[in-house]
């Protein structure tokens, strides 16, 4: 079964969302994961701690937050499994609702791709 990967992009230090979203996001991931599609996930801290390893040119760099040049941040992920892809954009639509009916002030991407499961047999080499 395809598994698919969550994230919540948004502007870092903003409101705190409100109570009612906590209590539907709690009872949507409660509904997903009875039926198998939620399978891991959870907010992030901001990237005050954050520790980035750049490679370039054969070289590392080790960058330590936080970054004041970042407009948006990854402030929460998911793991899903559904059976088709179809049923796993609808999944992310379902929660993106959630937070235009119960945080509507908010601006924030939320992001679905398919988690790679390795080579792809089919792809052309």
């Amino acid at each position: 079964m395809p598994r698919f990967m969550g994230f919540v992009r948004m502007v870092e230090g903003g409101a705190m969302p409100p109570q009612a979203l906590f209590e539907a996001m709690d009872k949507h991931i409660g509904e997903q994961a009875a039926q198998g599609h939620f399978l891991d996930g959870g907010g992030l801290y901001g990237t005050e701690d954050a520790v980035n390893f750049v490679v370039r040119k054969g070289e590392v760099t080790r960058v330590d937050g936080p970054y004041a040049e970042a407009k948006e941040v990854v402030g929460g992920w998911a793991l899903m499994q559904f059976d088709t892809l179809e049923e796993a954009i609808a999944g992310q639509q379902a929660f993106a609702d959630l937070h235009a009916k119960y945080w509507p002030e908010c601006e924030m991407v939320a992001t679905m791709r398919q988690v790679s499961e390795g080579p792809d047999p089919d792809a052309a080499s």
